[in-house]
């Protein structure tokens, strides 16, 4: 069994970090920290105002890594985010002039008001980490981060993600309101200014690649392997499901699952562990069928659902 203790270590000293800004939300902070150790990108979806993007900015700040904001527009083009070649009449020779697609962490802010051309140009740099333009290759910084915000109230003026760029997303995750007593400790931290202002980086790139590294030798027994896939296969196959969940989410829930008992100091999965993450990794794969639409079940209520008739293994 490896040791993890350096694992909990570091997510501890990165959750108390981006807490000195974002308050009350321990468990979305833990969520987002299992992303970054799975080097898996991240959709926070949420009303305005409830801090979507001064969380992405946290992790940002909290990390030693470089940092760019795109903000999605109806007007974004392609080329405004991975890049342009340019004829430099000085040197007489084509140039490069890289888009900030080309950065560690990327917040992609208000991603759905983008045209679908413009949200496509993401697709090849969030699976492949890499841009291919003009018949050249470049890849991408590492570890490579996009962070992606969206309002799931407002419709007007925006174009809903397409299922391919939902899967590459590794989880989905909404902040919520916080709590009289949050809400009024935000108050008095804000009340002086902005703490995300002095808030330093406590992570550097070597140290997060090791962490990356050391996850990955998180023990899963076959037992707990057989409930990952069972749990997936089982969207599949449902019937009021449109669409189920693909191999690619049995991959994040297999690693979103070592990233989380590594954070809490266990170097073995849990089928606990699988069942907390299934929601976050899986829903916002599914698309339920027109009935289920209509009867108001959601693609969340038939997770749960199904969370309820696997059979979870008790070895």
């Amino acid at each position: 069994m490896i040791d993890v203790e350096p694992i909990r270590r570091l997510a501890e000293r990165a959750a108390d970090n981006i807490e000195r800004v974002i308050v009350g939300k321990r468990g979305v902070i833990d969520l987002l920290l299992v992303a970054l150790l799975c080097e898996g990108h991240v959709l926070v979806e949420d009303v305005p105002g409830t801090g979507k993007t001064m969380l992405a900015k946290s992790v940002a700040r909290t990390l030693d890594c470089s940092f760019r904001r795109i903000q999605f527009t109806p007007d974004l083009l392609p080329s405004d985010v991975t890049g342009v070649s340019f004829f430099n009449q000085r040197t007489q020779e084509f140039e490069f002039r890289a888009g900030p697609i080309f950065s560690q962490v990327v917040l992609a802010d208000e991603i759905n008001r983008a045209t679908p051309r413009t949200q496509s140009a993401l697709l090849e740099c969030m699976e492949e980490r890499q841009v291919s333009l003009e018949g050249e290759t470049r890849l991408l910084p590492r570890p490579f981060l996009v962070l992606a915000t969206q309002n799931p109230i407002e419709l007007e003026g925006t174009f809903p993600l397409p299922e391919a760029q939902l899967d590459r997303f590794f989880l989905r995750l909404s902040v919520g309101y916080p709590s009289d007593a949050d809400e009024k400790d935000v108050v008095r931290r804000f009340r002086m200014g902005s703490p995300l202002d002095e808030l330093p980086a406590v992570i550097s790139v070597s140290e997060l690649a090791a962490m990356q590294r050391l996850v990955r030798a998180v023990h899963v027994s076959e037992a707990v392997e057989d409930y990952v896939v069972r749990l997936v296969r089982a969207t599949r196959l449902h019937a009021a499901l449109e669409l189920g969940a693909s191999p690619r989410a049995t991959l994040a829930l297999y690693r979103a699952s070592q990233a989380l008992a590594g954070l809490q100091g266990r170097g073995y999965v849990l089928p606990d562990d699988v069942k907390l993450l299934a929601a976050p990794v899986l829903s916002h794969r599914l698309i339920a069928s027109a009935q289920s639409r209509l009867r108001g079940r959601g693609a969340a209520d038939i997770l749960t659902e199904i969370l309820g008739t696997v059979p979870v293994p008790v070895e």
